[in-house]
């Protein structure tokens, strides 16, 4: 018997696509404690999968290759942390030297707003040193947990290096069963394609590492360069921004920048670091980003920025991390098929709109 294709009106097709966004948005926000290190350890264990299959091809059971390879990731991420929070608690030390210079500038924006606007703020009456010190040392002892507070509650972290052992322990189970699910495709293309999507995201998340490296070398030989405290924390935290498109760029430079105005005497300081940071952004986006990471994920401006609006709507901060490379990889999963090439051409740059036109 044939069965017949049922034509919906264009405005049926259209709500119903709607309400499916609905249900996903919805799920997205109620399932946060579980999705979230979901999603984190999939890119993790992507990540660390050449190195479990290295291990692997050296004679070392899967279980053990995937414990190496997942204590490695692990010890990674804890030296990050590790470093962010003795650098942010240091900052502690150097206030009592930039609280009289922060008063100064605070009286005469004071005198500005009053002798222009006739506006009393009340801020020329400057900043306890005391409480300056003990604010930014409870905060800065405190940041582990506010790390936690950002990635979710500790649940959540505790379930991410059982996920990540799972997904690498179970990688060739999961690339079967994703085969099974078109049974009208060949299984092997199927997993061919696979492959080549796990590649395609391990290439672009190991290059996004690779910029940052460059980044956080390049930003600290600047501010080492121009004699500002901290200058490798602030490297290593503008690289690390530099994940977020956009905004992650301009916020990094507002840390150092406001750091060297209370700490150093005179306007060049600032301005340098203004238009050292600038350089090196227009290295990154037109050199070392193209080279190092490929045209295969970039995606346009008006995505991104939708992106990581609706990623910082649903999931917060590690919703803004996760939602570019989740785009990237969807919009390459689009361009499998003929069906929905046109999401993909709505997510990929303008000038790449000729390789579909001439497809």
């Amino acid at each position: 018997m044939s069965q017949s294709n049922i034509n919906l009106p264009p405005y049926l097709k259209a709500l119903a696509v709607l309400l499916l966004m609905i249900v996903i948005v919805f799920i997205l926000i109620i399932g946060r404690s579980l999705l979230v290190p979901l999603f984190l350890a999939g890119l993790i264990s992507i990540l660390l999968t050449p190195m479990s299959e290295f291990l692997e091809r050296k004679g070392i059971s899967r279980i053990l290759s995937t414990v190496i390879s997942l204590l490695s990731g692990l010890l990674s991420i804890l030296g990050l942390l590790a470093f962010i929070v003795f650098q942010v608690a240091s900052f502690g030390k150097d206030l009592g030297n930039v609280r009289e210079k922060l008063n100064t500038y605070l009286v005469q924006i004071d005198g500005f707003i009053l002798s222009n606007f006739q506006i009393e703020t009340g801020i020329g009456n400057g900043i306890d040193k005391n409480y300056l010190i003990d604010w930014v040392q409870e905060h800065g002892s405190s940041l582990a947990t506010f790390v936690f507070g950002t990635i979710g509650s500790l649940s959540m972290v505790l379930l991410l290096p059982v996920f990540i052992f799972f997904f690498l322990l179970y990688r060739n189970h999961l690339t079967l069963f994703l085969s099974m699910l078109f049974p009208r495709h060949d299984k092997e293309m199927v997993k061919s394609e696979i492959l080549i999507l796990r590649k395609v995201v391990q290439s672009y998340i190991i290059g996004v590492l690779k910029v940052m490296v460059i980044l956080a070398v390049l930003n600290s030989a600047v501010l080492l360069g121009l004699g500002i405290k901290h200058a490798i924390f602030f490297g290593v935290f503008a690289a690390v921004l530099n994940i977020v498109p956009y905004l992650g760029p301009l916020v990094a430079v507002v840390l150092p920048l406001v750091f060297a105005i209370l700490t150093k005497d005179g306007l060049f300081y600032p301005i340098a670091i203004i238009v050292a940071f600038q350089i090196i952004q227009m290295i990154e986006s037109n050199f070392l980003t193209p080279k190092i990471v490929g045209g295969n994920v970039n995606l346009n401006a008006f995505a991104t920025i939708v992106g990581l609006l609706v990623g910082a709507s649903i999931w917060g901060v590690v919703g803004m991390i996760l939602i570019i490379p989740a785009l990237a990889v969807l919009r390459k999963i689009f361009e499998l098929t003929d069906a929905t090439k046109p999401y993909a051409l709505l997510l990929g740059e303008e000038k790449n709109d000729i390789d579909f036109l001439n497809e």
